[in-house]
C-alpha cells in the first residue's frame, strides 16, 4: 500500500507514522511543512495546496499512491465561524479536487461530530446530519461531494485527544492544553455545559488504518469514545490524575468562552463499529484509561492519584 495523507497536523502526522510500516509507504502532503515537535521520525512530506486545480492529481502521480487519507482543511471551530467562506472553500473545494482525480483509489475522509447539532443526543450513522456551525457545514459539504467516489469511507470522529509538547507552534488539543497548564500551576477554564465523547488519537489511528486496509469497509462510520463527559469534568479528572488540586479548574458556561460556537453536545455513537467486519474488535478507550496511558508514556515519573 502507498498512502497519501493530506493534512500534516496533529492527526495527519500520527496517521502517516502508523501507516509507514512493513509493506506500506506513506507520504504527508500539506501547504506548509509539518512541525517536527514531538515526532520521533518525521514522515516524508510533499508540498500540496489541495484546493489548487490539478494539484492533487499531480500529487497522486508523484507518489503513486493507491490509498488516500484526508485530514485537511481548517478545523478551529471559532475561526471557521468567523470565516465561513474560507472554511467552506478549504473543505469543499479540496473534496472536488479529490473527486476529479482519485478514481477507484481507497479514500478515507476524517469528518467531524460537528455535522450534528445538540438536538440529536449521541447520533449514530443512521441519524441525518444537521450542522449548527460553519465548520460542520463545510465538513458535511465535503462528505456529500466525496460520497460520489466508488471506494470512500467517511469517518466522523468525536473530540480527538493525545499528547503534544507544550511548545507546539499551534493550539493544543484539549487534553494536552489541560496537562501543561495544570502542571505549570495555571488555571484551566472549561465549559461545564459542553459535552463530548473524547477519542484517544491512538484509537483514531487504528480505526482509520483498518478502514484504509479493509477489503470492504463501511462507507460511513462514527467513532466516539464510551464516555459522555463535559470539558470541565474532564479537566478535573486530569487534575486528579496529575495529583493537582482541582481548584485550578474554573467551570464556566459554554457561551462565555471559545466554545460558544460548538453545539452543547458533540457526542457520537456507532451502530457499526463493533459489528462491521472491518472494525470489529477495535474499541475506543474510556477517557480515564486513555489519559493514564498518555501520562504513563510521557510523564512516567509524575506522581498521580489513583482516580
Amino acid at each position: 500500500m502507498r498512502a497519501l495523507v493530506v493534512g500534516s497536523g496533529f492527526v495527519g502526522r500520527a496517521l502517516a507514522r502508523r501507516m509507514a510500516g512493513p509493506g506500506c509507504e506513506a507520504v504527508l502532503a500539506s501547504r506548509t511543512p509539518p512541525s517536527p515537535h514531538g515526532d520521533a521520525a518525521a514522515p516524508d512530506w510533499l508540498r500540496l495546496d489541495i484546493t489548487q486545480d490539478g494539484s492533487f492529481g499531480h500529487a497522486l502521480e508523484e507518489t503513486q499512491a493507491d490509498t488516500v487519507v484526508l485530514v485537511h482543511g481548517p478545523s478551529d471551530v471559532t475561526w471557521c465561524e468567523q470565516h465561513p467562506g474560507e472554511a467552506m472553500h478549504g473543505h469543499a473545494e479540496a473534496a472536488r479536487q479529490v473527486l476529479r482525480a482519485a478514481g477507484d483509489r481507497r479514500v478515507v475522509f476524517i469528518s467531524t461530530d460537528n455535522v450534528f447539532d445538540a438536538k440529536t443526543g449521541a447520533p449514530d450513522e443512521f441519524v441525518p446530519p444537521r450542522p449548527a456551525n460553519a465548520y460542520g457545514r463545510a465538513k458535511l459539504a465535503a462528505e456529500r461531494i466525496l460520497a460520489g467516489l466508488p471506494a470512500v469511507s467517511l469517518l466522523r470522529v468525536s473530540l480527538i485527544y493525545g499528547w503534544e509538547p507544550a511548545d507546539s507552534p499551534k493550539w493544543l488539543n484539549f487534553f494536552a492544553a489541560c496537562v501543561h497548564r495544570l502542571r505549570a500551576g495555571e488555571q484551566v477554564t472549561a465549559p461545564v455545559d459542553q459535552w463530548t465523547t473524547p477519542v484517544l488519537l491512538d484509537d483514531v489511528v487504528e480505526v482509520t488504518t483498518a478502514l484504509a486496509r479493509a477489503q470492504a469497509p463501511p462507507r460511513l462510520l462514527h467513532l466516539g469514545g464510551p464516555d459522555r463527559i463535559s470539558r470541565a469534568e474532564w479537566a478535573v479528572l486530569i487534575a486528579a490524575q496529575l495529583g493537582i488540586t482541582p481548584d485550578l479548574v474554573v467551570a464556566e458556561p459554554r457561551a462565555n468562552g471559545r466554545y460558544a460556537d460548538r453545539p452543547a453536545s458533540t457526542c457520537l455513537s456507532s451502530a457499526l463499529l463493533a459489528t462491521h467486519r472491518a472494525t470489529a474488535g477495535l474499541a475506543p478507550r474510556p477517557v480515564l484509561e486513555g489519559s493514564r496511558f498518555l501520562l504513563d508514556r510521557h510523564l512516567s515519573t509524575t506522581p498521580r492519584s489513583s482516580v
